[in-house]
């Protein structure tokens, strides 16, 4: 799933994307993928099109935060959450550094 998503977000030309395994250290997700977009357009369509393909494939989303304002939008699909970020909000909560004893993967 992780992949699935990751690729997903690549396709809307995602930038820096990671993907962090957090399953050691919470019980919220097993994966964490950060990504960001250049304007608050280009963070809604990556999440846009992230839940379309995932629908397609019967995996909905679970639950969706912040896509009225597109700085940060988190995607929950239960084992993965998806966090596309505007470049700047990105930089300002830094949640890779936040997860930083978490793997990259």
């Amino acid at each position: 799933m992780a992949a699935l998503i990751r690729a997903f977000a690549d396709d809307k030309k995602a930038e820096d994307i990671v993907v962090l395994d957090i399953s050691k250290l919470s019980s919220v997700a097993h994966y964490f993928i950060i990504t960001h977009g250049n304007n608050d357009r280009h963070v809604r369509a990556v999440a846009d099109h992230v839940m379309d393909e995932m629908k397609k494939r019967k995996m909905p989303v679970l639950h969706v935060e912040g896509m009225k304002d597109g700085k940060w939008v988190l995607l929950d699909f239960g084992a993965v959450i998806l966090h596309v970020f505007y470049k700047e909000t990105r930089e300002f909560y830094a949640l890779e550094r936040l997860w930083g004893e978490a793997k990259c993967i």
